[in-house]
């Protein structure tokens, strides 16, 4: 899976991070945070074959826990999917030994089933899923957040913007994260086009004026501040950004612009 997403790694690379000698394999969950630690982004799918093969056409293996157990005992195998044959209704599996092992779909669904049809993609920073919602793609990197590289997360947020250019959530989300990427440019430029949509918009001013503030007093910093705060004191706000307004306030009243920036 990090080969297909670019990323050099082999198995002997991985063993001591996901590979729990006591249960012989390995648990979901470093997998998840082995795909964090190389970098990458891992997404889990919603469980639909829809899912699944909207990401196999679009040249993603998805990455499946399987039960291939016989006669009612459960064996947990995993297995990758890399193609998909609508017309004879099988899907092709990098299997155990096997690298083209096709299956036929409902065979697939029902050793599928039993393990909540759990399905991961590892996708480079900045690409997205081809079948996914807005709502998992916060969930998915808000839980990312402190796990992956700061500008692996900032070129995410970037792309889910760009998928969903009228979402101010989002918008907001990628100037904040392109900050802390140190990508103060992209940052500013983020701020500047959610004003351009909305001029009132109170965290936009305030995060704006915070960051001209950081890299410079200038009077536009000032202004920003001055109508964050007007915004805040006529509105019902939630006390975590009221104080934020305030603070921002605070420090560009006490900043010393330039003479010619009076």
């Amino acid at each position: 899976m990090l080969g297909a997403a670019g990323v050099a790694a082999s198995p002997d690379d991985l063993a001591g991070q996901v590979y729990i000698p006591a249960r012989r394999g390995s648990l979901q969950v470093e997998l998840v945070a082995a795909t964090r630690r190389a970098g990458q982004v891992p997404w889990l799918l919603d469980g639909s074959l829809a899912a699944l093969t909207a990401e196999l056409a679009a040249g993603h293996p998805v990455l499946v826990l399987q039960d291939v157990g016989r006669f009612g005992i459960r064996r947990w195998h995993y297995a990758v999917v890399i193609g998909a044959d609508p017309g004879e209704d099988t899907l092709l599996l990098r299997s155990g030994r096997e690298r083209r092992l096709p299956v036929a779909a409902d065979r697939f669904v029902a050793g599928w089933q039993p393990g909540g049809n759990w399905a991961l993609v590892v996708l480079a920073p900045g690409t997205l899923p081809a079948m996914v919602d807005r709502d998992r793609v916060v969930a998915t990197l808000t839980e990312a957040e402190g796990l992956l590289p700061a500008g692996a997360l900032a070129a995410t947020w970037q792309a889910a913007a760009a998928r969903w250019p009228a979402d101010g959530e989002l918008a907001f989300a990628a100037a904040n994260a392109a900050r802390a990427a140190g990508d103060l440019a992209a940052a500013e430029a983020g701020y500047r086009a959610m004003l351009a949509q909305d001029p009132g918009n109170l965290l936009a001013l305030n995060n704006l004026a915070d960051l001209l503030l950081d890299t410079g007093c200038t009077a536009e910093a000032r202004a920003l501040a001055a109508r964050a705060a007007a915004a805040a004191a006529g509105r019902d706000v939630p006390g975590s950004w009221r104080s934020a307004v305030a603070d921002t306030a605070a420090r560009a009243e006490a900043c010393d612009p330039p003479v010619g920036d009076r």
